[in-house]
């Protein structure tokens, strides 16, 4: 569910998530999670960019309001969880909510490229678009853009950078193949 509001001040949530090798600020508000940083990314960063997305009247650090995020996201990078349950706060626009949507229905493990979410939005001229509205999901990890690659299989882009996409992508293979 993605929820958009323009001028209605909310407060947001949020914590440093430490786990293994990452550390992963992330933030919620009353009506979901609402961004996942990159590995590394202090939570300090995160509030500063993702303060433009919306009318933020106050950012509350609070473990305990994040628990059910910090745990399904663990349980991701042990392996024993490849989608999430929780609601999304991700606001966007029409055409962003239709890329992230078509980036939740890859399946764990797989990529794909630009063109086939293009294609799976009827959008198929729209690559470059496509680009930039995967460029702008707010859920690393959760909504996962790490799944797209170069038409040529090819590592692209990514807003947590390439390592982390490689991270992940191989975290994904070794569960995927290790069952």
């Amino acid at each position: 569910m993605t929820t958009s509001r323009e001028h209605e001040e909310i407060s947001i949530y949020g914590t440093l998530l430490q786990h293994g090798s990452w550390t992963v600020p992330i933030g919620a508000t009353a009506d979901g999670l609402c961004c996942i940083g990159a590995n590394g990314e202090s939570l300090e960063d995160l509030m500063m960019r993702e303060s433009s997305r919306f009318n933020v009247s106050q950012w509350v650090q609070d473990d305990s309001k994040l628990e059910l995020y910090k745990e399904q996201i663990t349980q991701y990078w042990d392996g024993k969880r490849e989608s999430f349950t929780f609601k999304r706060d991700t606001g966007g626009t029409a055409f962003q909510n239709a890329v992230w949507e078509a980036l939740l229905a890859i399946p764990y493990g797989v990529t794909v490229s630009y063109s086939d979410i293009a294609q799976a939005i009827d959008k198929p001229k729209a690559v470059r678009a496509v680009g930039s509205a995967i460029g702008a999901n707010p859920l690393l990890i959760m909504v996962p853009c790490h799944r797209v690659v170069g038409k040529n299989g090819a590592l692209t882009g990514y807003r947590g950078g390439l390592a982390m996409k490689t991270k992940l992508l191989e975290l994904e293979d070794a569960n995927r193949t290790g069952v």
